[in-house]
């Protein structure tokens, strides 16, 4: 398998669309403060991160039946750089005061598609 760079160059140039986010999953630490104490502060970074375009998306995930929320959850930042992505999951409240620890790995999106509604009138916005 090559390099990261070497497969990015070759995705991209059989047309794919090559890019390059970052991926955070992280989970409560054990012996860390309780999460839902932190939840507010993290809330409002993500907004932050949100309206600087650095965040595409978050939330929890499920067990891995389907059926219960079992603490872990992803982030999926926009930055330039491995480094500058591990400085926004390291300024995350959570991680910074010990609720949660984190993995961290550069994610290439190269097909998928999404839809997205716009009421005009009703001024709904709706992403499928």
């Amino acid at each position: 398998m090559p390099d990261w760079k070497t497969y990015h160059a070759q995705a991209s140039a059989r047309g794919a669309l090559a890019l390059e986010l970052f991926v955070t999953v992280s989970s409560p630490a054990p012996g860390g403060p309780p999460v839902p104490d932190i939840l507010p502060d993290q809330l409002a970074y993500q907004r932050l991160l949100e309206q600087g375009g650095q965040l595409f998306l978050a939330g929890p995930m499920s067990d891995e039946t389907g059926s219960r929320i079992d603490g872990a959850g992803m982030v999926i930042y926009r930055a330039a750089s491995l480094e500058d992505a591990r400085a926004l999951a390291d300024a995350d409240p959570m991680h910074a005061r010990g609720a949660r620890r984190y993995t961290l790995r550069r994610w290439m999106v190269n097909e998928g598609a999404f839809n997205l509604g716009v009421g005009l009138s009703t001024g709904r916005v709706a992403l499928a």
